[in-house]
């Protein structure tokens, strides 16, 4: 049915009631169909989300605050059914506002779950996830007893062997995290932990936080200032894309650190520090690597060099004679004390 309309102009239209009534009745419908599918979704999202926490809970019982965080906080869990204990990362995920922190944060589980399974990086044992936090499920251990406060706590450097202990386990970590194509892209002291085992009166070097990780390979090369200032590549500083190789000169700065006692590039703030790793200048104090073998410079020097291609790989590195001369043991005492010196 149509009827006449006339504007302030007096032009004259057509208005069919009919069809305007059946479009407002679609777009009715329509509002409404769009509105209860929304609904329907957030509430299987809701759903999905207090199943996972459930899940959390009804698998594990969790206690105290036992560390914190950039972005989350880890409690101590202790899981219902075998009695284990464990440690449950929560991560908050209303506190990521930045879209590098946000992708790191989503990569983490990922990458945890590509690379566990090592006896040197920490286990990954569940996921869980509700609506303001992701809940990571990782072996436990003791995050006062790291490589940082093991190498602050000694009356000087290590010895070359003690630091062989070191080395060994952590390459061995890095080059499974390679063959996985995964760069962690924050070693250094404070990601190395020691276990805390209830059964086991050694505590086993373990490498942890993931959340820094990259994947590369295939052709694919990694980009971002990722990391600590002390311990991050040239390569990295300078803003181009990089490789797995980065994991390396990391390692190397440890080992320089442990033997010296100081890192190879210093500064008063991190602009300098990044200043002298892009100079790359190796250097060996007299005073300070007097009574170092020639085979642990030497497997510096191809650690921690500027030129990448010249760079050792992971596997290189646990091929050296340094690494493969001084010493099998894989394993620190629980107290924190370094073995007796072999002779």
């Amino acid at each position: 049915m149509d009827i006449l309309l006339s504007d302030p102009n007096g032009r004259v239209y057509k208005y069919d009631i009919l069809l305007s009534l059946h479009l407002n009745r679609l777009l009715f419908v329509g509002f409404f169909f769009l509105r209860k599918l929304r609904n329907r979704k957030r509430e299987e999202e809701k759903r999905r989300e207090e199943k996972m926490r459930a899940g959390l809970d009804r698998d594990y019982i969790v206690g105290d605050e036992i560390g914190r965080g950039k972005f989350g906080i880890v409690y101590l869990c202790k899981s219902i059914t075998t009695g284990e204990s464990y440690a449950v990362k929560s991560i908050d995920k209303t506190s990521i506002v930045d879209q590098i922190d946000l992708d790191a944060m989503e990569k983490e589980s990922k990458l945890m779950q590509l690379v566990s399974g090592h006896s040197s990086i920490v286990g990954f044992h569940a996921v869980y996830e509700d609506a303001i936090s992701i809940h990571l499920v990782l072996e436990l251990c003791a995050k006062s007893d790291d490589l940082y406060s093991r190498i602050t706590g000694n009356d000087g450097p290590m010895s070359e062997y003690h630091a062989a202990q070191v080395m060994r386990p952590l390459m061995d970590a890095i080059a499974h995290c390679h063959s996985r194509g995964v760069a962690h892209r924050d070693i250094k002291p404070d990601n190395i932990l020691f276990s805390s085992s209830d059964n086991d009166d050694d505590r086993r070097l373990k490498v942890e936080d993931f959340g820094s990780a990259g994947f590369f390979g295939e052709g694919r090369g990694m980009e971002g200032l990722v990391g600590t200032p002390y311990y991050v590549a040239p390569e990295v500083v300078a803003g181009r894309v990089y490789g797995e190789k980065v994991d390396v000169w990391s390692a190397g700065v440890i080992l320089y650190i442990m033997l010296a006692g100081i890192p190879p590039f210093g500064g008063e703030s991190a602009v300098q520090v990044f200043e002298q790793v892009l100079r790359g200048s190796l250097r060996f104090p007299p005073s300070l690597f007097r009574n170092i073998s020639s085979n642990a410079k030497d497997l510096l020097r191809r650690m921690i060099h500027r030129d990448v291609s010249r760079r050792f790989s992971a596997d290189q590195v646990l091929r050296h004679p340094w690494m493969t001369s001084s010493g099998n043991a894989v394993t620190l005492p629980a107290n924190g004390a370094m073995p007796a010196e072999q002779s």
